[in-house]
């Protein structure tokens, strides 16, 4: 496909999804114009599935306060055909997890 440029084209890049086996977005968003198109899923597994199949290079995660609660926003993006696709999870994280990342993993250097 070398252009995204009718809503029935980006919609069915989602739908070959889909048809090969990863779970439906549980949100689309596709701006006007077909420049931009954004999915919502439930998962780390539906995330890392569909940054695979669309084969995303551009990866990034914000964590942040959202009243009390801490989230982690995880977004793949790529350029396909003109239209910008992102996939985002949003997932609750607890202070174990952010003193996780704070942790220095202890490793022995392999034996040359």
């Amino acid at each position: 496909m070398t252009e995204l440029a009718t809503r029935a084209q980006a919609f069915g890049l989602i739908a070959e999804g889909v048809a090969a086996g990863l779970s439906a977005p549980w949100r689309l968003y596709l701006a006007r114009g077909c420049r931009y198109l954004s999915l919502s899923v439930g998962d780390r597994a539906e995330w890392n599935a569909w940054r695979t199949h669309l084969g995303c290079p551009e990866l990034s995660v914000r964590v942040y306060d959202a009243g009390g609660e801490i989230r982690r926003s995880s977004v793949a993006e790529v350029v396909l055909g003109g239209c910008r696709i992102s996939v985002e999870l949003v997932e609750e994280v607890s202070t174990a997890d952010l003193e996780r990342l704070l942790v220095v993993d202890s490793v022995e250097p392999e034996e040359r």
